[in-house]
């Protein structure tokens, strides 16, 4: 009896370069896919039920095609959880083998809980037949985390996942999602790399956690700025507002509202900074970022401010910053291409000297997302490349738009070398 067939389906990670914790606020985010990726893959099972497994951890699942029970707590709740969302949307997927296997870094802030939410949004709509525009896949996946998983994640992760394309940043605008692809070697940039540090300091995000504790104190400001001002959200809102009721605010939610509304603006400086090729200031932005991070919204340690400390101080480096959810995790840092092996050295030595810790480094390219990797799952109108290089436009001008649900996004196939067959991430030798 032969084997049955299998389909592979990949999602990358992502690292964020500038826009922390402005994905749920209507804010804007500038993240890159990384070469690290979860692989799902899918074949037909024995029988008529829904079978679950996974590489990284010995659990495994399976329920039947009419179970609807409630999260069990481990890594399958992610995948059971678009399963659960394509129901809902009234998708029948027929029963199968799912197998997941990845190389995203756990508990790094790299996503690796969105990237296997988006493999297995990719397996599954294929295996159904079915196919959603790009927003809605990556819409899926964050409902799948918000109400299968428990977690109040924005969109930014599973946006980005689904939607990258090589070669580029991703600048998105996180409550209508109308983004712009960024090139990411214009002018000094071309002469660049994105090393990301992990600490090794785990963080977890859920419900009960100093991650929903962080969003409930934004959601405070929030609703006080939209009734007192007619904001939509904090997106919307401007500083001057915010001061005028801080007194009304907890000092906990004055600060993570502020830093949300600086990093918006933020994130408008570093979009500009990458149109014109500009590495120190984008370098520049990173640094007042992780500033903010530490100081206002309080999602720091010790461990990942000694590193940014430590980049800061390394010839080549243009800026370093806490990326991702907080509480640990990885440093994004921008850093010359003939500077990256001196400053790999001296950061694992200074950080193993001083925490006893053996760093791991990547050095990351932008690349591809779920949609250019598995084009067959949207029904994405032909992008439109003029729009890719309108370097003189505004951060988010309208060259990315939202029609009706149809998500168009400025073409990335002009560039040259990328090859996804050895478009893997390479782990710093030193």
């Amino acid at each position: 009896m032969s084997s049955p067939r299998v389909i592979d389906f990949t999602a990358p990670g992502r690292v964020n370069l500038i826009g922390e914790h402005t994905d749920y606020s209507g804010g804007l985010v500038l993240p890159m896919a990384i070469p690290f990726h979860t692989t799902a893959s899918l074949s037909e099972p024995a029988d008529d039920h829904y079978h679950f497994t996974c590489g990284m951890f010995p659990t495994k699942r399976t329920i039947a095609r009419d179970d609807r029970s409630t999260r069990v707590g481990d890594w399958s709740d992610y995948s059971v959880g678009v399963l659960r969302e394509l129901q809902v949307l009234g998708i029948e997927v027929p029963p199968f083998h799912l197998h997941i296997e990845g190389n995203v870094p756990l508990g790094a802030g790299l996503s690796s809980s969105a990237s296997v939410e988006v493999a297995t949004a990719a397996a599954l709509l294929h295996h159904a037949g079915a196919k959603l525009p790009v927003g809605e896949i990556a819409l899926l996946a964050q409902r799948a985390e918000n109400r299968y998983v428990g977690s109040p994640c924005g969109i930014m992760d599973q946006f980005v996942i689904t939607a990258a394309r090589a070669g580029h940043a991703l600048l998105l605008n996180t409550r209508d999602l109308e983004y712009k692809l960024l090139p990411m070697n214009t002018g000094a940039l071309a002469a660049c790399s994105i090393v990301v540090v992990n600490s090794g300091v785990k963080h977890t995000v859920t419900a009960g956690s100093a991650y929903a504790e962080r969003r409930k104190e934004v959601e405070e400001g929030q609703t006080l700025l939209r009734e007192r001002f007619g904001v939509r959200d904090l997106g919307d809102a401007e500083m001057e507002q915010l001061d005028s009721v801080r007194a009304e605010l907890s000092p906990e939610s004055y600060k993570r509202c502020s830093h949300i509304i600086t990093e918006n603006a933020r994130v408008k400086r570093a979009a500009a900074a990458m149109l014109a090729g500009d590495a120190a200031a984008l370098g520049q932005v990173l640094q007042e970022g992780h500033v903010s991070y530490r100081d206002l919204f309080e999602a720091s340690c010790e461990e990942v401010d000694f590193l940014v400390e430590v980049a800061g101080q390394q010839p080549g480096c243009f800026g370093a910053r806490l990326t991702g959810g907080g509480f640990g995790g990885c440093v994004v840092n921008l850093v010359a291409k003939d500077a990256v092996e001196d400053f790999v050295a001296a950061v694992k030595a200074a950080y193993k000297q001083h925490w006893q810790i053996d760093a791991e480094v990547y050095l990351c390219e932008a690349s591809d997302g779920a949609v250019a990797e598995h084009p067959e799952i949207a029904t994405e109108e032909a992008p439109d490349e003029r729009d890719l290089h309108a370097a003189t436009a505004p951060p988010l001008e309208r060259s990315a738009r939202r029609v009706g649900h149809r998500f168009t996004a400025p073409h990335a196939a002009s560039v040259a070398g990328t090859d996804r067959r050895h478009d893997r991430p390479h782990r710093a030798a030193v």
